[in-house]
C-alpha cells in the first residue's frame, strides 16, 4: 500500500493504535510539543513506538500555546482535577483550538511531502468537553484543508465514533504493547489513576477485557 499520510502522534493510546492500524499508510509521524504537563513523557513513548514500527518521527515546538493559551493542562499537575471525562470541571484541561493547531501544521507538513491525508485519533469519548474532536469540526477542518491545498489534504478519523474501549480492543488484536503508551494528564513518573484521562484509560481496558499493563498511583 502506497504510503499517502502523515500521523498526528500523542504517545497516548488513541494515537498510538491508530499508528499501528495504518502503519502501511503512514510515511510520517508528527508529535508537537506545546508545554502540556504530560508532553515529555508522550513524546518518549511516540519516539518508541515510531523506531518499533521504522516510522519517520519528528517533534515540532509549539511553545507558544504554553505561553498565552489558558489550560490546566498547561499549568502543572495541581492544577489537574480529578474525576471523569463526563464532568463539568473537566473542561479546565481543554487547550483552545489545539487540534485546529495541530491539524494545520500537519497539513503543511503533508502537501510539502507531496501526501495526501492527515491522520487524527480523536474518539466518541473526547466529545462532550472537547470541541475539536467532534465530528462536525474534523469534517469542516478537512474540508477547510482540502480547500487551502493544491492536491486536495483531507483528514482520516476512523475513530471518530468509537469509544476508548473499542480502541483499545482494536489494539489489542494489532499486538500494540500500552505500557509504552502514556495518559496521565498530570505528567508524573506514573499514571496518577484519579484524573480524568487515567479514569478514562481504565475504563478502556475494563471494557474490552484487555490486561491494563497501566502502573497507577491511585
Amino acid at each position: 500500500m502506497k504510503k499517502d499520510s502523515v500521523i498526528v502522534l500523542s504517545g497516548g493510546m488513541d494515537s498510538v493504535t491508530l499508528l499501528h492500524q495504518q502503519k502501511e499508510r503512514i510515511a510520517l509521524a508528527v508529535t508537537f510539543d506545546y508545554g502540556s504537563n504530560h508532553n515529555a513523557r508522550e513524546i518518549a513513548c511516540a519516539a518508541r513506538q515510531c523506531e518499533l514500527l521504522g516510522v519517520e518521527h519528528i517533534v515540532i515546538p509549539l511553545e507558544f500555546m504554553s505561553r498565552y493559551f489558558e489550560s490546566s493542562l498547561l499549568s502543572g499537575a495541581d492544577a489537574i482535577p480529578e474525576g471523569h471525562y463526563a464532568d463539568e470541571n473537566m473542561k479546565s484541561t481543554v487547550v483552545p483550538f489545539r487540534n485546529g493547531i495541530m491539524l494545520s501544521v500537519a497539513c503543511g507538513l503533508a502537501e510539502s511531502r507531496g501526501l495526501m491525508h492527515v491522520m487524527l485519533a480523536n474518539h466518541g469519548g473526547d466529545h462532550a468537553i472537547y470541541p475539536d474532536c467532534r465530528r462536525g469540526f474534523v469534517d469542516a477542518m478537512s474540508l477547510a484543508m482540502s480547500e487551502g491545498t493544491y492536491d486536495g489534504v483531507t483528514i482520516i478519523a476512523p475513530f471518530t465514533d468509537l469509544k476508548k474501549g473499542d480502541i483499545a480492543a482494536i489494539g489489542a488484536k494489532l499486538g500494540v504493547d500500552y505500557s509504552l503508551t502514556y495518559s496521565c494528564y498530570k505528567g508524573g513518573e506514573h499514571h496518577c489513576g484519579v484524573c480524568g484521562t487515567c479514569v478514562e484509560r481504565k475504563e478502556a481496558f475494563q471494557e474490552a477485557g484487555v490486561p491494563d499493563p497501566t502502573c497507577y498511583e491511585k
